[in-house]
This record gives C-alpha cells, structure tokens and sequence, in this order.
C-alpha cells in the first residue's frame, strides 16, 4: 500500500473513535448500551444484520469459493433459497419476543419456561460465539497482516485494539452505524471491482477455457445423504431451520430486532433483511466469476497469490490482490478500509451480544445492580470479552485447522433444539421446564449420534433432525404429565404484505438459480434452447 492508502485508513478508523465517543456520551444504562435506546430505524438495523453476515469472511471466502474451490461455483447462492422464508418463520417468534421487552433473547425461555431453561440456553451461546468470535479474529487477522504487511500479532492488536475501543465506548448504536458506514463502502467495493473486472477480461473467451463454465452451475438437485453439502433440499429444508435458529436464538442477531422501535418496526426489520441480502451475495458470485475469468486471461495471477499452509496459492485473497495489482492509490485504501470496516462489523456485534448476554442473564439477575451499576458492568464485560476472543485467536491454529467449520457443525448440533426451546416458549402454553429440557438434552444427543453413525448425512439436516426430537420428546413428556396444552395467540400477526414480499423473494431467488447458468453459459443456453 502506498502512503495515500495509509492516510485514507487512519482518517477512516479515527472518525469511528471519534463517532462512537461522540454516541456513548448519550447513554445512561444496559437498555441505551445494548439496545441503543430502542429508537433506530428499521434500515438501519436490517442494514447492520446484512453487514455483520456479509462481512470481511463472505467477501473473500465467497469469490473463493465460486471462483477457485473444488466443486465450488455458483452452488454457493443455495445458501440464500431459505433466507426469506426463514425471515417468515421469524414474524412469529421474534415479535412476541420484541412485545415482551427483553434485552437477552434468553429472557424469554425465563418468562415462559424457567430460570434453568434460559441459563443453560445462555450458556450455549456463551460458549459457542465466544470461541467462534475468536476463531473469526484469527482468519481476519492473517488476511489484515499479509495486506498490510505487517506480523500476525500486530495484525490483532491493530484490529481489536480498534473494535474493543469502539464497541467499549459507543455499544451497538456505534456498532449499528458503523455497519450502514461498512455496507455502504462494502457495496461501493463490489460494484466498482466489477466495473473494473468487466474491463479487463472477455467473458466469451473465459466460457470457452475449461472449469469456468462448470462454475455457473447453481442448482444441485439431491438429498444431501452422499455427503454433498450443497445439495439442494439440505440447503432449503435444513437452511430453514438453521437460519430461523440463527437470526432467532443467537444473541448477536436477535438483539437487532429486539432494538427495534416497535413490533411493526420489527417485522420491517426482517423483510428489509430478506429482501436485500440476496442482491448483494449474488454480486459477491459475480466477482468470484469475474476473478476466475481474470486469472484464466492471466496465468500470472495464480502464481502472484501469496501461499497458504500447505504451500498452495491462497484464493481467499484473490480479491484483494487483484485491487493491489489494478487500482490506484487512494482506492486501494479505500478496498482496505472496506475490509477491515467489514471485520469489525462482526467482531464488535459478537463482542457487544456477549456482553449483553453476561449482563443480562448471569450478572445482573444475581447483583440487582443500579442503572450507572449497569452501564459500567456492561463495559467491563465488553472489555472482558474482548481480551479473551483476542487471546483464543492466539490459540486457534494449533487446536485445529478445520476449527471454523467444526464450530460451524457443533453449532448446528444446538441449533435444532435451541429452536425448539423457543418455539416451545412462545407458540405453545402448558410445556412444564422439565419436558423441554428433556427435549433439549435428548435431541442433542440424537444429533450426536446421527453425526457418528450417519457422516454421509449432511451437517444441515442435523438442524432438522434436533428441532423435530427435541420437540418431539417435550410434547410426549408433557402429554404423559397431562399437561393441558395449547397454541398461543399471536397479539400482533405478521402483516401481509411481509409475507407476500417475502415469498416472493423466495421464488425470485429459485428462479434466479434455476435460469442464471443459461444466462451466463453459451453452451448451457444452446443445450436448453
């Protein structure tokens, strides 16, 4: 990077210390902390949701992916078939949930289950996105320290120097402006990289050259039991419940809906999200097509790529080499402003809902604290969880290489029946605590064991097979008790004009990958024609 490109990045990171210290003179407790007053409009929160998930990770392992990985493609979109229809199912568990007041999504297994329920459930997240956050600091950080050409550790305290900072002083009203900031200048980046990609290549040419037109295969029709992740209805089916479980037990989702101003403000913040989430990712695809017909044109690229661990070129910084190679100081800071924008916006959202959740289902509860008690537990715990993801980051490589996909799979053991505990909680009265822990505990240990005795079986369906257990087994326990059972009555119904949007978008995306490979393959057009 050229001095320019410095200049650009330090101006950028020094405006976001100066906005969250500016925001954080207006807080006066855990409520203003956490959930930024309640008073942020539902774009914005929709807009945070949509940067934290597609962040510094998306941007280079999706290119990756599409454009460089074995067996990978254009497949990668099925991940966004379930994406609106899981927005859906969320109208009617993170409403009731946005009606009750909570902070900690948990505070409701609490209201409606029990004390033990939303402890344990607590506990899982604690566990889960502490490690996760940690793991998610240590595949940033490298990316950071070979662009900035700077050592691993410095890479770190560079970036979570910065975030815990920022998260410390302004909670998640600097987090949530920050992440608009992040997605504007994220979709700037894609769009003006396309512009540039489309100039230097031709795409007639690169669907002739061998493995490009494989690439625009999108739709894999099976049942995801042969091993294949990617298969169609794993994707669909067992996308569902994980996105539904994700965006609605995770503290680090859920809590931007929560901060919503109102139930109806609620539900905007889900169909902007599952509205605008496809366009973006769609666009993430094209510049993995784009980068693999740019090295195609160019068999020096591949070469130029630094390497990995195995001494193979690292096509996660496909992208950020070709900005290195094309664009023009001041740019180039920009493209890297962008980068290390999109990597706080996750870092600073896990780090501040993990303070959310200590606060607010551990601490709080045992200490009965005052507001300006409150406020100060919060930045400590924030500070707290900082250091401790900071430190595991340090660890990560020599725990496991796969780590990142072994929590991604630990955490769909938990998802199902996470799920079910919430479902249980706000769709259905006269469950005691005892049937849906029983659910719970059960369903995980099913899971376990069809992960043992089934590998062939893809890691999504596990997400599908905990829900149906666990809630399967808490009704049988409720019925034995003769427990009086029945469905609770929604007080503030999804609009229809959501689900209508919604569904819509579900069937726009299907159509999407269903034409998409004619529309960009010659070869696939004239066989279809």
């Amino acid at each position: 990077m050229q001095t320019l490109d410095w200049v650009v990045m330090a101006t950028y990171l020094s405006g976001m210390l100066w906005l969250a210290l500016h925001i954080g003179r207006s807080q006066r407790g855990a409520k203003d902390y956490f959930l930024g007053g309640q008073q942020m409009s539902s774009g914005s929160l929709a807009a945070s949701t949509i940067a934290t998930q597609c962040s510094t990770n998306s941007l280079l392992g999706a290119p990756a992916f599409v454009g460089f990985a074995a067996g990978g493609g254009l497949v990668w979109l099925q991940y966004e078939l379930a994406v609106p229809l899981a927005m859906i199912a969320l109208t009617w568990l993170l409403v009731p949930a946005r009606q009750m007041g909570v902070t900690s999504i948990y505070e409701v297994l609490e209201r409606n289950l029990g004390l033990s329920t939303r402890k344990i459930a607590s506990a899982c997240f604690l566990v889960f996105r502490g490690v996760a956050t940690g793991v998610t600091i240590y595949g940033v950080a490298l990316v950071i320290g070979l662009l900035l050409e700077v050592s691993f550790g410095s890479a770190v305290l560079l970036l979570m120097g910065i975030t815990i900072l920022y998260d410390l002083l302004g909670g998640l009203r600097a987090v949530v402006v920050s992440d608009v900031i992040q997605l504007i200048l994220l979709s700037l980046t894609v769009v003006v990289s396309l512009i540039f990609l489309a100039s230097d290549i031709s795409w007639t040419a690169a669907t002739d050259i061998s493995g490009i037109s494989s690439r625009t295969q999108v739709l894999v029709n099976d049942w995801g039991l042969d091993g294949n992740n990617y298969g169609f209805w794993p994707m669909l089916i067992g996308g569902l419940f994980l996105y539904t479980a994700y965006y609605g037990c995770d503290q680090s989702q859920a809590q931007r809906v929560l901060a919503a101003k109102s139930p109806k403000a609620t539900q905007r913040v889900l169909l902007y999200n599952g509205l605008l989430r496809f366009p973006l990712v769609l666009a993430y695809c094209f510049l993995g097509l784009g980068l693999a017909a740019y090295a195609s044109q160019n068999t020096d690229f591949i070469t130029s790529l630094p390497v990995d661990g195995t001494g193979k070129p690292n096509y996660n910084l496909a992208f950020p080499m070709y900005v290195l190679g094309n664009f023009a100081p001041g740019v180039v800071g920009l493209v890297m402003v962008g980068l290390v924008a999109a990597a706080m916006s996750s870092i600073d959202s896990a780090i501040n809902s993990l303070s959310a959740a200590t606060m607010e289902d551990f601490i709080n509860p045992a200490l009965n604290l005052t507001t300006d008690q409150q406020l100060l537990g919060s930045r400590i715990t924030t500070a707290c969880w900082g250091i401790f993801a900071l430190a595991f980051s340090f660890h990560v490589e020599s725990i496991a290489p796969t780590v990142l996909e072994a929590i991604n799979k630990v955490g769909s053991l938990a998802n199902g029946p996470l799920l079910a505990l919430f479902s249980i909680a706000l769709l259905i009265r006269g469950i005691p605590q005892w049937a849906a822990l029983s659910g719970f505990g059960i369903a995980l240990i099913a899971n376990v064991t069809l992960a043992i005795t089934a590998p062939n079986v893809s890691w999504l369906w596990w997400n599908v097979h905990g829900f149906i257990w666990a809630m399967g087994i808490a009704l049988i326990c409720a019925s034995a008790g003769k427990h009086k059972l029945s469905l609770t009555v929604i007080n503030f119904p999804p609009r229809g004009p959501t689900l209508v949007a919604l569904s819509l978008m579900a069937l726009l995306i299907f159509v999407v990958c269903l034409w998409l490979p004619t529309l960009l393959d010659p070869a696939i057009a004239a066989k279809t024609l």
